[in-house]
């Protein structure tokens, strides 16, 4: 049984052993999960690919060879300095607990540990084994946590559910995402006589304004918005009286499941040679977009937890970037869930409801009692 001293307890201590990143270092949050998961006489191993970054992951044998992979992130991003709670206190105001990364995602990692224990007090034995894995550099792109332990094959599972999401949302679709920079060069020429040079400056902002003006069909996804295209940095000339021959700028495209990214690069190319050949497009990263079937066992067993709990939930797209892409390279169906705020990731004073958690802790409890591979056919 779930028990919510333990959970606030837990969630308290969590909050107090920073883990910022930047700077980056999980190391002393890492100890505390590992030997708490220990403690339960699971199977424990940590796992650095750098110093003081460090992941944990546990394994609760059960009665297949099938894994399941439950797994929070152990990071925050910085404090700063408009807290007017102390960011490492875990003070409870009510139903709200206030502290660095109550929310994002130390809130789901103490429901995660919580659930855990509950089931071997109960001595409950799953139809699966149980992969939970705390990683590290999640807010920094994941690549000394999830990344690597995929890709090298440290973490081999079956089927995988995120715990970093607020209010019994469950993530079933997510955008791409591809990040651009294109480079222009023109032809150097005195401010006074413009006509002498090519400005690279009038030429990106040609194509910057085509782009923006461009009608794109796409297939529609009722748990995302339209594709979007956001440019996030300019640059370029060296003096007001001079010609620019250069220019710089970064585009961030934000694209909808059952768009290529080789459809967007064709089509930039194409409407940058309307106005220049004199370009370079440097690709400074992808992940492709992410469709999982509502009707897929982990989207099920997940609304029958939380409606026998009695909370409001909802199936949901994500417009930004998460983890759950990783696994889509692997063929491991994934979605993510998680019980923190809504609002209160990334911000000053962030907290989580302390109701939401308990709860949150008992619908993951149930979920991981019923989950079935049998159920996937």
């Amino acid at each position: 049984m779930v028990n919510k001293r333990r959970l606030i307890s837990t969630i308290r201590k969590l909050i107090s052993l920073d883990s910022q990143n930047p700077p980056g270092d999980e190391s002393r949050v890492a100890g505390f999960v590992a030997k708490y998961l220990r403690d339960l006489g699971l199977d424990v191993k940590t796992c650095s690919f750098k110093s003081k970054r460090t992941n944990v992951i546990a394994t609760l044998k059960g009665r297949s060879g099938k894994s399941l992979l439950i797994t929070p992130h152990l990071d925050t991003v910085p404090a700063g300095k408009s807290w007017k709670t102390k960011p490492f206190l875990g003070k409870i105001c009510g139903d709200k607990i206030y502290g660095l990364g109550t929310t994002d995602c130390k809130g789901n990692l103490a429901c995660a540990m919580e659930a855990v224990h509950s089931l071997v007090e109960e001595g409950a034995e799953l139809d699966y084994n149980l992969v939970f894995a705390a990683t590290a550099d999640e807010e920094s792109g994941s690549f000394l946590g999830l990344i690597p332990l995929l890709e090298r094959s440290i973490l081999k599972v079956d089927a995988a559910v995120v715990l970093d999401a607020d209010d019994f949302e469950i993530v079933v679709t997510q955008k791409g995402l591809m990040h651009l920079k294109v480079s222009i060069k023109g032809k150097k020429a005195h401010g006074a006589y413009p006509w002498l040079g090519v400005n690279a400056i009038d030429i990106a902002a040609r194509i910057i304004t085509d782009l923006k003006d461009q009608k794109i069909s796409y297939k529609r996804n009722r748990y995302l918005r339209e594709p979007t295209l956001n440019v996030g940095t300019i640059k370029g000339g060296d003096k007001v009286n001079v010609v620019s021959d250069w220019c710089e700028f970064e585009l961030d495209f934000r694209f909808l499941p059952g768009t290529s990214q080789k459809r967007i690069l064709r089509n930039l190319k194409k409407t940058i040679l309307r106005y220049s050949r004199n370009f370079k497009i440097d690709i400074q990263g992808i992940q492709e977009p992410y469709y999982i079937n509502p009707g897929h066992p982990l989207v099920t067993h997940l609304v029958s937890a939380m409606r026998s709990a009695k909370v409001k939930w909802r199936i949901s797209g994500s417009e930004g970037a998460t983890v759950i892409t990783f696994f889509k390279a692997r063929n491991i169906p994934a979605v993510a869930t998680g019980f923190g705020s809504e609002g209160c990731a990334h911000v000053a004073d962030e907290y989580a409801r302390v109701s939401n958690l308990y709860i949150g802790a008992q619908v993951l409890t149930e979920f991981l009692k019923n989950y079935s591979f049998s159920s996937t056919g």
